[in-house]
C-alpha cells in the first residue's frame, strides 16, 4: 500500500473553522474514486462526526526518502556532460 497526505477543510460558514492535512494508506491510485474513499473514510476515523461536513481539497502521493541522509546533500564528481554543438543552418 501506498502513503498519501489528504489536506482537508471545513465550511467557510462554520464558527470554528479547521484546515490541515493527515496522512493514509491506500491500494487505489491518486486521483481514483477508491483513493478519494479511502481518505473520506480516514478522517472520519480520526476526526468523527465534526468532520462530516468536511471537504477533501487535495491528495498528494507522500514522498519518500530518498538517498539523501540527514539533509546532507550529494556531490557528483562526474565530468560534464559534453554538448551537442548544433549544425549552421544553411540558406540559399
Amino acid at each position: 500500500m501506498t502513503t498519501f497526505i489528504a489536506h482537508y477543510k471545513s465550511l467557510d460558514s462554520q464558527a470554528d473553522r479547521a484546515r490541515g492535512l493527515f496522512e493514509f494508506q491506500s491500494a487505489s491510485r491518486l486521483g481514483s474514486k477508491g483513493n478519494a474513499h479511502d481518505a473520506r473514510i480516514r478522517m472520519l476515523e480520526l476526526f468523527g462526526n465534526d468532520a462530516l461536513s468536511w471537504t477533501i481539497e487535495k491528495i498528494e502521493r507522500k514522498p519518500s526518502k530518498g538517498p539523501q541522509a540527514d539533509g546532507q546533500l550529494e556531490l557528483d564528481f562526474r565530468a560534464p556532460a559534453k554538448k551537442k554543438r548544433k549544425r549552421a543552418r544553411e540558406y540559399w
